[in-house]
């Protein structure tokens, strides 16, 4: 997603791409906030797993992990919340 707001194109990226993977934005000012791209995610995108990314970067940037989980609870969508030199596989 990099750095974006909503967006209805999001539907069809998820119906013609039919992504896997999605790294989504939750920090909020400059991009979605969590329940925006919790939205995104369970209802537009619909990957299978997804990576929050760009919070806690600056004092703008004050979403967070945990509130992006609770928009996603309910969702068959995994999360994956990532720390600093992790790597995952897929």
């Amino acid at each position: 997603m990099g750095d974006t707001g909503l967006f209805p194109d999001m539907q069809f990226i998820s119906e013609h791409y039919k992504p896997d993977l999605v790294l989504m934005p939750i920090g909020g000012n400059f991009t979605m906030d969590p329940a925006d791209a919790a939205f995104a995610a369970r209802t537009w995108v619909k990957p299978k797993t997804v990576i929050p990314m760009h919070y806690g970067a600056n004092p703008l940037t004050k979403g967070t992990p945990a509130e992006f989980l609770e928009g996603m609870k309910g969702s068959p969508v995994k999360v994956i919340v990532m720390t600093e030199g992790q790597t995952v596989e897929f």
